[in-house]
């Protein structure tokens, strides 16, 4: 039989929360809120990092990547999030929900890789700090950082093109706020064994893989401060990785809720507000955490700051 798939002219109506639309107007106000937040919080990590001469180091290399992508993420997702959430239509056209697929995997999954890649930075500056320059050189860390790159949109191209290949049948309602890939394989009209398969493997690749990676890293790194005698450098250890520790368990912990359960899950809710976590309030927490937890990012912070008052009075 030859299926068609309408969903090519129709495009689809993102449901989000429709059956809620008292708390859409709330999530409106919250969404946008945070949103905004994410904007100042993530350039502002992109630009000390760049104007601050002391942190010209592969770690903040790193983060202004990680920052980066979540301004890249967010706004391939909130924006079209918002007009859903004020708008009663509620539609999104075909190529728009193609487009949000395609970037906003390749985003989340560059994300897995770069949260992996600064683990290793923080175990190359703990575990061997003689060889830490020699190892983490600048083209080293722009190849690493490329690879991570390259990973994310090779992954897309390959789960997003697989997934717009299913026929809908004319299914055009998804019981979602963004295009991905699990909820547009419950959409299908066919068998989707190879297509959960797929994103398994996929699932395995970009979280448990990287998970373990940082696991791995940490174990070595915690070795290393029980033999730190000095309480002090003991303390000073932990706060330079208790950062991206609280980032790891934040964004693995509800990203994996998504993706390792089946396609055919019945936890429609609960997928919509650990997706809206993950979308929303972790590309907002991540400048919060770093620079709240860091005395480096704060001391360039004001740094900065200072030099921008005396610019403007003289």
């Amino acid at each position: 039989m030859q299926w068609t798939n309408d969903s090519t002219l129709l495009g689809f109506i993102l449901v989000g929360f429709s059956d809620r639309p008292q708390l859409e107007k709330v999530l409106f106000v919250v969404i946008l809120i945070l949103y905004l937040l994410t904007i100042l919080g993530n350039t502002t990590i992109i630009l000390i990092s760049r104007l601050e001469p002391k942190l010209h180091t592969p770690m903040y290399f790193f983060l202004s990547h990680l920052s980066f992508l979540d301004l890249c993420f967010t706004s391939s997702v909130i924006p079209q999030l918002l007009v859903n959430l004020w708008d009663p239509m509620k539609t999104i056209t075909y190529g728009g929900c193609v487009v949000q697929l395609y970037v906003s995997l390749a985003l989340g999954s560059t994300e897995c890789v770069l949260l992996a890649l600064m683990s290793y930075d923080r175990y190359v500056a703990i575990c061997r700090p003689l060889h830490y320059t020699l190892l983490m050189h600048p083209h080293f860390c722009m190849t690493l950082t490329s690879l991570a790159w390259l990973s994310g949109v090779t992954t897309t191209l390959v789960q997003s093109t697989l997934t717009l290949q299913l026929p809908f049948c004319g299914h055009h309602q998804v019981d979602h706020f963004i295009c991905e890939v699990p909820v547009l394989i419950k959409l299908a009209c066919v068998d989707t064994t190879f297509n959960e398969a797929e994103l398994f493997v996929a699932s395995i690749l970009f979280l448990i893989v990287p998970v373990s990676f940082i696991l791995v890293s940490y174990g070595y790194i915690a070795q290393a401060v029980l033999k730190i005698k000095s309480a002090t450098g003991r303390k000073k250890v932990f706060g330079t990785c208790s950062s991206h520790v609280t980032v790891v368990i934040i964004f693995y912990g509800t990203i994996m809720f998504m993706y390792l359960q089946s396609a055919k899950s019945t936890y429609k809710d609960q997928g919509k507000f650990v997706s809206l976590f993950y979308t929303v309030v972790t590309p907002m927490l991540n400048p919060l955490i770093y620079t709240l937890r860091n005395k480096e990012v704060k001391g360039a912070l004001r740094k900065v700051l200072g030099k921008i008052q005396v610019v403007n009075f003289t």
